[in-house]
């Protein structure tokens, strides 16, 4: 067992801030089981990379010997959380809501063990909720207060407007502390003002001594900017095949991998520094300590022998320049197609290489489609068809064009 000093470290790895150390200090010296919370509203039925920092660290609880609550945000999911938003967030239906949270429990155990975990959906006690039961929640914090946040300070100024039930999201997710009487909760650093409402209501309802706060980075996407969301389109998906995960990996920064390998990896600071000085003496190529993280992440969510086979595919397609054996067959036939000849950019369509012909038309322009191997800029460029083709979309997409018999 760890002492609670050594515990504090391990858990310090790659977090923002901890509201307060102390608070989380004297917890751990009470030598039980705390009660760790981070909450998911259902907003999208497929995880990213991005959502795995916070279960990295929930992992982390686990691995110290504390229970984890994951909290299925299915009431909350209705209201939509305001946090970072210029405007009013859509609010979404129940069955959009369940029909997205089917698949998490699936996807958070490719990280958290379920044998230490409890799964709940928040709208088992919100919905219970009576009408005076929300207003004596609502009573407990002030307009004043709320408008200190600074996504709300911003539209308030602006004249933007800002609904009464984006004022009780974040009271809502403070109840949801309540209930579960979570000691520490898990957060991006987008979340501090509510994660900080978490600790004030608590006390409002009588617990002495409020969770602690801890708040982690927003893990950046493969653009090297902005965070990982898939309005961005710079998202890694859990779910995404292993070919796909290694090669968007392998896409990143060599400056961002080590952020990558500090949020979602069982590393520990002295093993990631390390790797760092060995690569910035020469003794290792970044590009190999890329490809170990692209294994590390393509075995958690599908396996070894998959991660192997993601590696080997890089190589031969990326570092070798091939084209793979396993590419898509498709028959000119099979296109529909009365002529010998058809435009480049038709040909990318009816492919289903890009979802729309304007895209494969700036896919082209902007140098993104090879066909045999050669790079074609002009996007009426004809296309024989009494000919066999490769025809090729960025670094992952293939088709081979077989002509009819």
């Amino acid at each position: 067992m760890l002492s609670p000093e050594e515990q504090l470290k391990i858990i310090k790895k790659g977090v923002l801030e901890i509201i307060s150390e102390e608070e989380l200090l004297e917890k751990l010296k009470e030598g039980r089981p705390l009660i760790v919370k981070a909450g998911f509203d259902p907003t999208a039925a497929d995880l990213h990379l991005g959502h795995t920092v916070l279960l990295q660290k929930l992992r982390t609880f686990q691995q110290l010997g504390h229970t984890v609550y994951f909290i299925i945000g299915d009431f909350t999911a209705m209201i939509g959380d305001p946090s970072g938003r210029d405007q009013t967030r859509p609010p979404l239906t129940k069955e959009q809501v369940l029909e997205n949270a089917k698949t998490y429990k699936d996807q958070v155990f490719k990280v958290l063990d379920p044998e230490k975990t409890v799964v709940v959906f928040n709208s088992s006690w919100l919905a219970e909720m009576k009408a005076e039961d929300l207003i004596k929640l609502t009573a407990k914090y002030t307009v004043a207060r709320m408008l200190e946040r600074e996504d709300f300070k911003k539209r308030f100024k602006e004249n933007i407007p800002i609904s009464i039930h984006e004022f009780i999201y974040p009271l809502l997710q403070a109840y949801d502390s309540v209930a579960i009487k979570a000691d520490v909760e898990l957060g991006g650093s987008d979340q501090r003002f509510n994660l900080l409402i978490g600790r004030d209501i608590q006390k409002e309802y009588g617990i002495e001594k409020p969770q602690v706060a801890i708040l982690l980075p927003l893990l950046v996407g493969t653009d090297g900017v902005k965070k990982m969301s898939k309005s961005y389109g710079n998202y890694i998906g859990i779910t995404e095949p292993p070919e796909d995960m290694f090669g968007k990996v392998m896409s990143i920064s060599d400056e961002l991998m080590w952020q990558y390998w500090q949020l979602l990896t069982d590393l520990t600071v002295e093993e990631i520094e390390k790797m760092k000085k060995d690569v910035e003496s020469g003794l290792i190529h970044p590009m190999e300590v890329k490809k170990e993280l692209a294994m590390y992440i393509v075995e958690r969510f599908h396996s070894k022998e998959e991660a192997v086979k993601a590696k080997e595919h890089f190589e031969k397609v990326y570092s070798k320049k091939e084209i793979p054996d396993d590419i898509p067959v498709v028959k000119v036939q099979d296109l529909n197609i009365q002529q010998q000849e058809v435009e480049l950019f038709e040909l990318v369509f009816m492919l289903n290489l890009s979802p729309s012909k304007a895209e494969a038309k700036r896919l082209i322009k902007q140098g993104g489609v090879k066909l045999d191997g050669q790079k074609v800029e002009d996007f009426l460029y004809k296309v024989d068809l009494t000919k066999p083709h490769i025809i090729q979309v960025g670094k992952r997409k293939f088709v081979k064009l077989e002509v009819n018999s």
